[in-house]
């Protein structure tokens, strides 16, 4: 099916026949065919790499040409901005949205295509989003991921709210291979598209004894390590002319393949230097500088634990082949387009608590191995798995290669899903009465896979019960209604569990302290926790001791959740240091951590303290402005006394810090001191920018980035000047 024949606006074709793009590949005609142009709801399960986004962007045009809206749902924040530069400079109006999550973002809608995380959609449903009427079809990219226990509910109630708003809405979902579509397009109402082309071939295989043996055939590679069979795998495809992605399961893993493969590679590509050099100018802690070491040979390791810089950084260089190999845990496979000509999954075992070493699911196997083959650029792709027992290459072949893809399932009637739910329902008048509600719960997926759905009543049942109780829903006669509290909770988008336990707590203290709001914060269901180790009992116990005025949660009796209240005590220390200016690298060794886990918890502790302070200011109004202030201080990674100076725009805790040392303690003080003096501390540029807001006509500070995310001073942990 050529372009130059579809039924879409010109200014694309040019667009694609320009980039040499001048026939669909077979999946995509098939799609055109089964009604993509013409408003038909679709489920896509196709490989990696098959063309899903053009199929997705040649429905969005077509409807941007006809006056409708697109919205574009991702799982993850880094695919938003993917896709954000993907759809942009093609003659539409492209938003993006992943900030705070207690705004309408109205100025959204003035975008064609708006591209957005799952829980950003439910928010802005949540927040009555004007826009939300407007959108004419719905595209939600890695719709399997209904299946995951973490975003799987809100993806879905995301989706059943959409249709229930916009009945008349084109949904197009797209997924790589999924082992039971036709479940999943039934309650989509939509055709089906399944299909194994892919525009490289794609050859599976189990590497035992120097041989990987493909169903076609065997391949030997040459030995040159005699102890680390994933090193020759990847030293083979280099010396092809091919890139290597290496998975295994852990970050220590990750590093200690990248020094190797390093050791190994030995590039001394002056491109390579460069992008040393550039993770080398922000290295603060060890783990980074070794990243650095290990690029300018030609490898990296590639992990959550990397700030967004210097995961773009592996990125970039890997997209441009500088960078011949990279380790990496599964987080990459299902982040990122970066494909490779042959995927080593080394590891395809997984500590799991309480169960020991188990293997991994048959959808992340194939999520790492669709990465293999670049198109244009590979004449084919390889998944090698490694066998370290000759009787193991048939059971890899069995259980991975050979087994069919997983099925998915609903996971809204998990019961810590439906209490967020159940109020969000409620307090968005989606339904308002119990009647209504179960006839809302009838469009889940869920229901549509049960049929009866019994479970789900009951589950929803138990969640009201605790509504009630919270406060946060009132039920008069037949009618639902979200009480104050529970309007606030919801349009702030936190689990009911977290509110109730933090408004319990603030009613019943007498007097503040930072780190017990703190602890108390980490202690709830919302915010990710580190892991206690046994060895970190010791430490932990004694700053409870030393702390004991300050902690607001006592130590619980119960063993089973003894583990549970260590891992937020470590947290909530972790987030003190942070507070009292301790470096990042200090940070980082204390806690064995690396930066990006730092920046993760400090961003996910901002927006939960910016939830506190709202409840706070109608439930414990007295602790409101300490609140307030820990929250401006949280986010800037500051003590108290660097408050006046972190208001000012382009300071972060650095700079104030500077200052500060330097007797400036506020911008009174600054206004008292020759502009030469701030020139030596800061700089030109930074003391002009001050000058300028100390200025009469310019005394706000107050910003807001084009994302729609409040900033006050410095925002980030990666950019302090």
């Amino acid at each position: 099916m050529q372009i130059q024949d579809l039924d879409i606006p010109d200014a694309l074709k040019q667009q694609y026949l320009g980039s040499g793009i001048r026939e669909l590949y077979p999946p995509q005609a098939t799609c055109v065919e089964k009604g993509l142009l013409d408003g038909k709801n679709l489920l896509v399960a196709i490989p990696t790499a098959s063309g899903k986004t053009l199929i997705a962007e040649m429905a969005m045009h077509r409807h941007i040409a006809a006056g409708g809206k697109c919205l574009y749902i991702v799982p993850l924040k880094a695919l938003a901005s993917e896709k954000f530069e993907e759809f942009g400079n093609k003659g539409v109006r492209v938003g993006i949205s992943t900030g705070d999550l207690d705004r309408r973002d109205d100025a959204l809608g003035r975008n064609d295509i708006i591209v957005a995380t799952s829980e950003k959609v439910d928010s802005l449903l949540r927040n009555s989003a004007r826009w939300i009427p407007e959108i004419t079809l719905i595209v939600v990219d890695e719709v399997h991921l209904i299946d995951s226990p973490d975003r799987g509910p809100t993806l879905e109630m995301v989706i059943a709210k959409m249709r229930y708003r916009n009945p008349a809405m084109q949904i197009i979902g797209l997924s790589a291979t999924i082992g039971n579509p036709k479940m999943l397009a039934g309650w989509l109402d939509a055709e089906l598209v399944t299909s194994t082309w892919r525009p490289v071939d794609l050859h599976q295989g189990v590497f035992f004894n120097n041989r990987i043996q493909f169903a076609e055939g065997v391949r030997e590679v040459k030995q040159v390590s005699k102890n680390y069979d994933d090193l020759n795998l990847c030293l083979d495809t280099i010396a092809e002319g091919g890139q290597c992605l290496v998975f295994v399961s852990s970050r220590r893993n990750a590093e200690a393949f990248a020094k190797r493969a390093a050791a190994a590679i030995k590039s001394e590509d002056p491109a390579l230097a460069g992008c040393a050099d550039r993770l080398l100018a922000a290295a603060q802690t060890e783990m980074v500088k070794t990243l650095a070491t290990c690029v300018a040979k030609g490898a990296a390791f590639h992990h959550a634990g990397l700030s967004r810089n210097e995961r773009s950084i592996v990125e970039e260089a890997f997209r441009k082949g500088w960078i011949k190999c990279i380790s990496s845990t599964p987080t990459l496979a299902a982040g990122l387009n970066l494909p490779a000509r042959r995927v080593v999954i080394r590891d395809y075992l997984r500590f799991s608590a309480g169960e020991g070493m188990q293997p991994i699911p048959v959808s992340e196997y194939r999520q790492m191995a669709g990465r293999a083959g670049r198109p244009r650029l590979d004449p084919y792709g390889e998944a090698v798995l490694i066998a370290k027992e000759a009787v193991q290459v048939p059971e890899l072949f069995a259980c991975y290669i050979e087994a069919a893809a997983d099925d998915v399932h609903s996971r809204i009637a998990e019961p810590t899903a439906l209490y967020t739910h159940v109020l969000s329902l409620i307090a968005s008048a989606f339904a308002k009465t119990r009647d209504e509600l179960s006839e809302f719960m009838n469009r889940t997926f869920y229901v549509h896979e049960h049929r009866q759905g019994r479970l789900m009543h009951r589950a929803v049942d138990a969640a009201l019960e605790f509504l009630i109780s919270a406060e946060m829903v009132l039920e008069v006669g037949e009618h639902l209604g979200a009480t104050e509290l529970g309007t606030l909770v919801s349009r702030m988008y936190i689990d009911p569990r977290s509110a109730s336990a933090i408004v319990t707590t603030l009613r019943e203290r007498e007097e503040y302290a930072d780190l017990g709001l703190v602890q108390l914060i980490c202690s709830t269901p919302d915010m990710p926790k580190l892991y206690a180790r046994n060895s970190d009992l010791a430490a932990l116990s004694r700053m409870m001791e030393d702390k004991a005025d300050e902690l607001w949660l006592p130590l619980p009796t119960d063993e089973e959740e003894a583990e549970g209240y260590y891992r937020a005590v470590k947290t909530a220390m972790l987030l003190s240091d942070w507070t009292d200016e301790l470096p990042e690298e200090k940070i980082c060794e204390r806690y064995a951590v690396g930066p990006g886990d730092v920046y993760g918890l400090v961003e996910s502790i901002n927006w939960l303290l910016h939830a506190t302070s709202q409840l706070a200011r109608m439930f414990a109004p007295k602790f409101y402005p300490q609140i307030n202030e820990c929250e401006i201080c949280m986010k800037n990674g500051t003590r108290r006394e660097l408050l006046p100076l972190i208001r000012l725009r382009g300071i972060g805790r650095v700079r104030a810090r500077r200052l500060f040392n330097n007797g400036m303690t506020s911008p009174e003080e600054i206004k008292k001191h020759p502009r030469e003096d701030i020139v030596r501390i800061l700089g030109q540029g930074i003391t002009d920018q001050i000058f300028e807001q100390l200025e009469p006509k310019n005394k706000s500070t107050d910003t807001t980035s084009v994302n729609g995310e409040r900033s006050a001073g410095q925002s980030t942990l990666f950019r302090f000047g």
